[in-house]
């Protein structure tokens, strides 16, 4: 893994296809600034408990999904189900995941993966066979997701009532 930088900014790719990817990662991660600190709807729609997380990591893997429909490689769909996950399981962390989640851009990574495929030739080949994988994975770590904020609510409760 690369080290979390802030302010990743987001790569500009000339396909006319993949102009909806780009203008919905950088809706997700960098639409808004405050004092020179890009965000997005990602970090913003985490601080929602369950809800946020699971829209937010939809979201992105719609993006990968549409990736690896116009020539994204299996490699590269790969790589960025890893930072979407890594994005969605950390933001489930109260507190340390809403500042990950600020910081992290796990969207912007993905379309600068894209760009290398695009620009400079890396990540070759066809990720067709990948988007079942990618699929299965979702769906797989969504129900972990709802499982954990389900026990962390009930941990919560347990404190509570006590």
């Amino acid at each position: 893994m690369s080290k979390i930088r802030q302010n990743i900014p987001a790569p500009i790719i000339n396909d006319p296809r993949l102009k909806m990817v780009q203008r919905v990662t950088r809706l997700m991660d960098e639409q808004f600034s405050i004092g020179g600190f890009k965000f997005g709807l990602d970090p913003v729609l985490n601080l929602i408990p369950v809800a946020g997380d699971v829209s937010s990591y939809i979201i992105s893997i719609a993006l990968i999904i549409t990736m690896a429909q116009h020539g994204a490689s299996g490699r590269v769909a790969m790589k960025m189900l890893g930072n979407a996950t890594l994005d969605a399981l950390v933001g489930t962390i109260p507190v340390l995941g809403w500042i990950f989640d600020f910081s992290y851009k796990a969207n912007t990574r993905n379309l600068k993966l894209l760009t290398e495929h695009y620009t400079e030739g890396k990540h070759r080949g066809s990720a067709k066979p990948v988007i079942i994988s990618i699929l299965v994975i979702m769906l797989l770590v969504l129900t972990l997701l709802v499982y954990l904020v389900i026990k962390l609510f009930q941990w919560l409760e347990a404190l509570i009532m006590t």
